[in-house]
């Protein structure tokens, strides 16, 4: 008996160990969950991004995503044997104090094989640098995380194939070309946690904006009210010490600009949504920017009857004549089912620009649509400014909601709305802004075409104002 009560102790002691180490079944298991972290463990892209504040928690949800890879038990993915990934700081001194300092954190030691130093001992490892981790993986294999810098260069990052690469904040462009390659014939994963505190830089154009429409790109955004374990006290304390653009990048997470951003209000999370099938009583009207040489933009507008405003189509293409512009508007027209006049045509509103006729043109650009089935009504409210603070109070209104929806396929609207800033004179840069031109013509001509008769809402707009609910406007 003694000796069953002695072996059961020891079991017992064993296990006690291993949950004491064991740091990883910790990680979102508890009553109190990050969801923002959830969403990214789960999310399926092979480049997978998140920008967040100081203290958000965006490199821990790097450190574990390089862990479940390489130790083969990630919940979320198709799991692999002898993993080889690695994970790439800024400098050897940023890798000791963040990167390495999380992965050893989450990492329990009976998971290690070996340990390989560029520096210090590997019986103390988060006192030197580590050149590379072997780790046992579940499936019987060997992964490998590697630890790499900026700072050694290119050169450094040539040659392997790799199953993962995390970035942990930024690292140049080339590097991270560099990675993208290391990754291709393992059809691996590339993914970064970073602080956007160097402005627009190529980060802002390849991930956030998505120039390139790279379908396996994925981003989200963190703040500090995201992260359930941060103290109510710390962040106080933080938003005293910011100025208002310190704020910004290390708070909530956003790329800035010297310039500023014209629409500061516009969150994709809220006012970006996917899309459903809209009521055709919701159908409201069409507006277009025209554009031959510089692109044409065109989107179709409904109302519900709160007065949201939902953009649920786009049509953005350059370098075309008023007939491949006038067939595509219609395309998509009979694709929506779109409402026609007596006469069979669509209705749109459009730039007054082009009810005029040049020099060289016998008709104007209004009846050249005309005569292909688009009656397009020039009479609209180009006023810039007081355009600007109308687009602004659709975003959030007097009451902290918002009240202009786009549909994510409007990929061409949603990317202005991100690269439209304010330049000297306090006017915006001319650059980049055919969509919201028309989108100004829109809310500005039909201001009280959104009061409606009340009736039945749609199971969507539970959604929406929870999601306003939730959103904490400063």
């Amino acid at each position: 008996m003694r000796e069953i009560i002695y072996k059961l102790n020891m079991i017992l002691n064993e296990i006690s160990k291993r949950k004491k180490f064991d740091k990883l079944s910790l990680y979102n298991c508890g009553k109190t969950k990050h969801l923002k972290q959830i969403a990214f463990h789960k999310n399926q892209k092979r480049n997978r991004w998140v920008f967040g504040g100081n203290r958000t928690g965006k490199t821990e949800c790097g450190a574990v995503e390089a862990i479940y890879m390489a130790r083969g038990n990630h919940p979320f993915r198709e799991n692999k044997k002898n993993v080889s990934g690695w994970v790439v700081s800024l400098s050897k001194q940023v890798q000791r104090d963040v990167s390495q300092k999380k992965i050893l954190h989450y990492l329990n030691p009976l998971w290690i094989q070996e340990i390989v130093m560029l520096q210090g001992k590997k019986d103390f490892p988060e006192s030197g640098i580590i050149d590379y981790i072997k780790i046992k993986n579940i499936f019987g294999g060997i992964s490998t995380i590697g630890f790499k810098s900026c700072d050694q260069g290119r050169e450094k990052f040539q040659g392997t194939s790799l199953d993962f690469v995390w970035f942990d904040e930024e690292p140049p462009f080339e590097i991270y070309l560099e990675c993208k390659m290391r990754v291709l014939d393992k059809k691996g994963d590339l993914f970064g946690t970073m602080t956007p505190l160097k402005g627009l830089t190529w980060v802002y154009d390849e991930i956030f904006l998505n120039t390139k429409n790279d379908s396996e790109i994925w981003f989200e955004q963190m703040e500090w009210k995201d992260n359930p374990f941060l103290d109510k006290k710390e962040i106080e304390y933080f938003e005293k010490s910011l100025s208002k653009d310190d704020l910004e990048a290390r708070k909530y997470g956003r790329f800035m600009s010297s310039t500023g951003l014209v629409y500061k209000e516009f969150d994709s999370e809220v006012n970006v949504i996917e899309p459903f099938s809209v009521p055709k009583d919701w159908y409201d009207s069409i507006s277009i920017d025209p554009g031959l040489n510089n692109p044409l933009a065109c989107h179709w507008y409904a109302v519900d009857y709160d007065g949201n405003v939902f953009v649920i189509a786009e049509h953005f293409e350059a370098n075309k004549d008023i007939d491949y512009h006038a067939n595509k508007i219609k395309e998509i027209c009979k694709i929506l089912d779109w409402k026609q006049d007596s006469n069979g045509r669509y209705e749109a509103y459009i730039d007054s620009a082009a009810g005029q006729r040049t020099l060289n043109g016998v008709k104007s650009v209004a009846e050249l649509f005309f005569e292909r089935g688009i009656n397009v009504n020039t009479k609209v409210n180009k006023d810039l400014f007081s355009g600007i603070a109308q687009v602004k109070s659709y975003l959030r209104n007097s009451l902290n909601e918002s009240k202009l929806f786009i549909f994510s396929n409007c990929v061409n609207l949603i990317r202005e709305f991100k690269t439209y800033f304010w330049g000297a004179g306090d006017n915006p840069i001319k650059k980049d802004d055919h969509c919201l031109d028309e989108l100004r013509y829109y809310l500005m001509t039909k201001p009280n075409a959104h009061i409606r008769p009340k009736g039945p809402l749609e199971k969507h707009k539970d959604k929406i104002a929870l999601r306003n609910q939730r959103k904490n406007w400063n």
